[in-house]
């Protein structure tokens, strides 16, 4: 086994035996992580990625070429409205997308969320592009995988789940096990994600005494960012969720986004 800060390899993985190994691909404004798991255990991953290296492999050039079973790709949002089941056709998509203000770089992808709700997003052509070697019928809403594993865990109403890239963070709140409120924010400094934080939860109405903020990507016990939210929400936790088994020292937290993506299917593109 190797390891440093941004790359694990399992001693067994092997490229020559990929065609049974599933390839999760996690794709963010200006980087990528990737996770390469068999049966449920991680054999391989790397966070924060150069972005150049997914559309030009170089360093990873035998990594991201070899033919996978299975590739899933994680597409983040530049806009994002979620539409109730029962209301979405995919001859109103067009509709839905007037509430994104689509720009004529971006490019418009529409998908089943969960039991009652379509996600229609919008996200940049470049990384469209980056990952068409992919095939685009691959990829899927980045945080699917994410809302599906919490919400397989029951979660609790006074649980606010947060998921903290680089530069964003995400919301997700379930009320009676079902979804009530999911959205993601850019943030620069502490003091802005605590103040995204404090909008959710007001427009919740959930109090800082009463909820619990299950937190986990980019994140840790005693960092800048959960030092300044433990000055505003006493009750804070790292999430304990696992979807692959995890060795060494590999903070499973860290990589519960992009793991969960093996939980998800294909997209609709629009």
């Amino acid at each position: 086994m190797s390891e440093n800060n941004n790359t694990y390899t399992d001693d067994s993985f092997s490229l020559y035996q990929a065609h049974s190994y599933t390839l999760l691909i996690q794709v963010e404004t200006t980087s990528f992580s990737y996770a390469v798991v068999h049966n449920n255990r991680l054999l391989a991953s790397g966070v924060n990625c150069d972005l150049d290296e997914l559309a030009h492999p170089k360093l990873l050039s035998d990594l991201l070429t070899a033919s996978y079973k299975k590739v899933i790709v994680g597409l983040p949002a530049t806009g994002l409205t979620l539409v109730p089941k029962s209301l979405f056709g995919e001859d109103h998509v067009a509709d839905f997308a007037r509430f994104l203000d689509v720009k004529d770089t971006e490019k418009v992808l529409a998908q089943l969320l969960d039991d009652q709700n379509v996600i229609v997003y919008k996200t940049n052509e470049a990384l469209i592009s980056a990952i068409e070697k992919f095939k685009l019928q691959n990829t899927v809403y980045t945080a699917e995988g994410w809302i599906k594993a919490i919400a397989k865990s029951s979660p609790p109403d006074s649980n606010l789940y947060l998921q903290v890239g680089k530069e964003t963070v995400q919301f997700l709140y379930f009320s009676s096990y079902k979804l009530r409120f999911y959205n993601t924010f850019e943030f620069k400094n502490p003091d802005e994600l605590v103040y995204f934080t404090a909008f959710v939860a007001e427009e919740l109405g959930l109090r800082p005494s009463g909820t619990t903020l299950v937190v986990s990507g980019d994140i840790s016990y005693g960092d800048v960012n959960l030092t300044r939210l433990t000055d505003f929400y006493p009750k804070i936790e790292i999430n304990g969720l696992k979807v692959a088994e995890l060795t060494g020292q590999t903070a499973s937290h860290k990589l519960l986004a992009l793991a969960a993506l093996s939980l998800c299917g294909s997209s609709e593109v629009v």
